[in-house]
């Protein structure tokens, strides 16, 4: 459900950018996936922690498995075995429902540019399912087909997705208290800001992936629609980028926040402990400055000399 809403609002701007001009801009387009992002964690948190993309269940699984998945070895591989599973069948829904909704806007853009479909050029309508590097849409201003190697598309991809799972497990870190108890419900808002931030640097190199089910899936769709070899392997055979890059970029976000990051603090509950102890202390000392305990602490915390405040 999580990645059916991900590619339902997130590829549908992009179709709605891309064959009516309806957003005006590429943050417009990131705005849009950043709070479809949102919306999908806000729907699936609570029932499968908003497993949503296959590189940040794969990094869950190799840095916080316990944690995630409630379980370890085979069992938690299996579970996230499935994950993925279900992130590929809701993407691939989502591709369906986008072709129904938007197939006749995408074949008047086709019609209104002369793009043959399935022929050389006609990534510029199967960027509403899949992703290519250059954008196409940025295509001849100032980029040409060759300008974003695949190595480069790769890295790309690798690197955005690291900088996205960072900041998810820094987020969610047993030992970050930035946002405490009472704020966490903005987690989901921080991780979707993130990924609009990462699509408005990126998506003219790249179109910003970050995650293999929500291109692959669509992918398959717009292969089956007619774009064949354009969706599959795709120009210069690129399609695995979208793939292997976030697979690669994610675990190496997600190790770099739980091992260094918050390597030197205390965890959290043994903050919440000390502080707990800290504030019963002052209240204490409140009360016996008040005259309101002659418990047993009185003479021993009374002797205490008062630190004077200038």
């Amino acid at each position: 459900l999580g990645t059916f809403i991900i590619v339902i609002f997130g590829v549908g701007s992009v179709n709605t950018a891309v064959t009516t001009g309806a957003q005006a801009g590429l943050w417009q387009v990131a705005v849009v996936w950043g709070f479809g992002v949102t919306i999908a964690i806000l729907c699936t948190a609570e029932a499968s922690g908003a497993h949503l993309n296959p590189a940040v269940t794969l990094a869950f699984l190799l840095v916080r498995q316990e944690a995630s998945f409630g379980c370890r070895g085979r069992n938690a591989s299996i579970k996230a075995l499935l994950y993925v599973v279900a992130q590929m069948a809701g993407a691939i829904i989502g591709g369906v429902v986008n072709l129904a909704l938007f197939g006749e806007t995408i074949a008047a853009f086709e019609r209104m540019n002369n793009i043959e479909r399935g022929a050389n050029g006609s990534e510029r309508s199967a960027m509403v399912f899949g992703e290519y590097y250059p954008n196409p849409g940025f295509s001849g201003s100032p980029f040409k087909a060759g300008d974003v190697s695949t190595f480069q598309a790769m890295c790309i991809e690798a690197w955005g997705t690291c900088v996205l799972c960072f900041v998810i497990f820094m987020l969610t870190h047993p030992r970050n208290p930035v946002l405490g108890e009472k704020n966490r419900p903005m987690v989901p808002y921080f991780i979707g800001f993130t990924v609009a931030s990462l699509i408005s640097l990126y998506a003219p190199l790249t179109q910003a992936g970050w995650n293999p089910a929500r291109d692959f899936g669509p992918r398959l769709v717009a292969a089956a629609a007619g774009w064949g070899r354009i969706a599959i392997p795709g120009p210069r055979g690129g399609f695995w980028v979208y793939i292997v890059g976030p697979l690669i970029g994610g675990p190496i976000g997600a190790f770099l926040a739980d091992a260094f990051a918050f390597a030197s603090l205390p965890e959290k509950a043994e903050v919440r402990s000390g502080r707990r102890g800290s504030e019963e202390k002052h209240r204490t000392e409140r009360k016996i400055l008040q005259g309101e305990d002659s418990g047993p602490n009185h003479q021993r915390i009374a002797m205490k000399p008062r630190v004077q405040h200038v």
